[in-house]
């Protein structure tokens, strides 16, 4: 065992690529070999390469004549194999002292954060269309998962219950019994590392399904890992299709499901599982994020060059494709002509195209289904002339790759369409409202929509910035003040939201750890009773 001091954040030292630099010369190399040399990704279950024959073809999001390469995907037979794997592998890991299993991930960061850090934001440019910037970001969470993780797990094995006269009282944090499933989403490198790791460092084993565009750069992740000494079966990397998703979820011995991804997907998730809750050997823990609707919400007193340069931070960055990206934003009459001025001004200049070229502000959406999905939200709005004017962007192009230009939409309907639906793309809807109807506006966006993922409130007024954190209180899980509502940083912004939002259960912080840990209470009593009589009975 070791001391554990607070980490400090990967994030706070990110590589800049700038001109000239070694670092990016070295990452533009990367680039190149990337490129060169496509790759057979085959499944890995018992840290055995398993090759399945059923395969699909991996794309450049910017340009999808670019092969990456082809990942084998699992199917019934071998999802049972990685669920005895898995199992067997707990016999062990689940044992394992803390510290050993911490060693493995403290390790792996350390490994991530050197010496595979350019090969890494390499592979997370070119198969997430990630600039340098966003790559970095991506990369830099993960590592700092890991190593806030490792000091959040040791504070709570240091939590112990209290102590009596003649007793000795502790805790066994135990690991749940059976195996977890970790579905992992498209757009962040960094939450696909996490859900299978977190469950993992606290003595679980785990069955992960990443996101089907993007196993490449999940591939590595799994390497990673096996190279930092991660023992055999305890994360089993299975991509599979969802039809065959009732192998795994209605197993007797699942004990929890780790996911981030769409609101759909997750209901039909919890309610399969639901479904079977009979037939478990334990009550699986469900613990999920979904998406958001998410706001940025001005008072008449905001600085308007601010409010303009974060909507644009936090609706276009990766293509809008945050689950925290601003989307619908309200904005004060009295301030909207500045703002509009300034975002006329601004977005031309936001260049797109392939993020290898280090001049590109933005890269492209993630798929073609993404593309017609954001492509079909702008035709609705265009075909809706009463309700929506649109006043910058709305461009697409799937010619070569899958680009959506930025697009800034104004409406009269705060309840309509493009104001109530996740988008996720790089689209914002703008609902100017009277200045003296903050109050009421707040109410507004407060029940707008199911999600409660992100939000910001822009404001140099003080009392309404109170106004708004009070009245807004459930409608975000994290609540930003004069900042965009994207960009949490682990341990100091841990990320999670309500309602259709998810679980909140807070990645990165000590309380999801919890949610994979079952403590047994031991009472062990120094001098035992030798007489059974109590002195009532005299």
């Amino acid at each position: 065992m070791w001391k554990m001091d607070r980490p400090k954040n990967d994030a706070d030292a990110l590589v800049t690529y700038g001109p000239g630099s070694p670092e990016r010369e070295r990452l533009l190399a990367e680039l190149e070999r990337v490129r060169k040399t496509p790759r057979e990704l085959p499944c890995l279950i018992g840290g055995e390469k398993v090759y399945t024959g059923k395969t699909i073809p991996l794309r450049v999001p910017h340009d999808a004549t670019r092969f990456l390469g082809n990942a084998h995907l699992a199917g019934p037979r071998e999802l049972e194999a990685a669920v005895e794997n898995a199992l067997e592998a707990w016999r062990d890991w689940s044992t394992t002292p803390w510290y050993q299993r911490a060693a493995v991930f403290q390790r792996a960061a350390d490994m991530l954060a050197t010496v595979r850090r350019t090969e890494h934001i390499a592979a997370i440019m070119t198969n997430l269309s990630k600039t340098p910037f966003e790559a970095e970001i991506d990369l830099a969470e993960l590592v700092d998962f890991w190593r806030f993780n490792v000091f959040y797990l040791h504070e709570i094995y240091q939590e112990q219950p209290l102590q009596g006269r003649m007793e000795i009282n502790r805790f066994d944090w135990r690991p749940l019994e059976g195996f977890i499933v970790a579905v992992t989403p498209f757009n962040f490198y960094s939450i696909a590392g996490n859900l299978p790791t977190a469950p993992a460092m606290c003595g679980n084993v785990v069955l992960w399904k990443p996101a089907k565009s993007v196993l490449y750069a999940n591939y590595l992740i799994m390497e990673l890992l096996l190279e930092a000494g991660l023992p055999p079966g305890v994360v089993n990397y299975v991509p599979f299709s969802s039809a065959d998703g009732a192998t795994v979820l209605r197993h007797p011995f699942l004990s929890g499901l780790h996911f981030t991804g769409s609101y759909a997907t997750f209901l039909t998730l919890w309610q399969t599982i639901g479904s079977s809750v009979e037939s478990y050997r334990s009550f699986p823990r469900v613990v999920g994020e979904t998406g958001g609707k998410d706001f940025i919400f001005a008072h008449a007193s905001a600085d308007p060059i601010a409010l303009g340069a974060n909507l644009l931070r936090g609706g276009f960055e990766l293509q809008g494709q945050k689950c925290s990206a601003a989307s619908r934003a309200y904005i004060p009459e009295s301030l909207w002509g500045s703002v509009e001025e300034y975002l006329r001004r601004e977005v031309p200049l936001i260049s797109m195209g392939p993020v290898e070229d280090l001049g590109n502000a933005m890269g492209a959406v993630i798929d073609e289904e993404a593309f017609r999905k954001i492509k079909g939200y702008l035709d609705y709005a265009r075909n809706h002339p009463e309700e929506y004017t649109l006043l910058l962007g709305g461009g697409c192009d799937n010619r070569k790759g899958w680009f959506v230009e930025p697009t800034v939409i104004r409406t009269s309907n705060p309840r309509g369409k493009l104001m109530t639906e996740e988008i996720f793309g790089p689209v914002i809807t703008v609902y100017v409202y009277p200045d003296d109807a903050y109050e009421e506006t707040l109410r507004l966006c407060d029940v707008t929509t199911e999600y409660a993922l992100t939000g910001a409130v822009f404001a140099g007024d003080r009392a309404a910035i109170a106004t708004a954190e009070c009245l807004l209180r459930h409608a975000a899980g994290n609540f930003y003040i004069n900042d965009k509502p994207t960009g949490a940083v682990v341990g100091r912004q841990p990320f999670g939201g309500s309602r259709h939002s998810g679980t909140n259960d807070k990645a990165g912080f000590w309380n999801n750890l919890t949610r994979w840990l079952s403590p047994r209470n031991i009472k062990e009593t120094t001098v035992p009773a030798t007489n059974w009589r109590r002195p009532f009975l005299g």
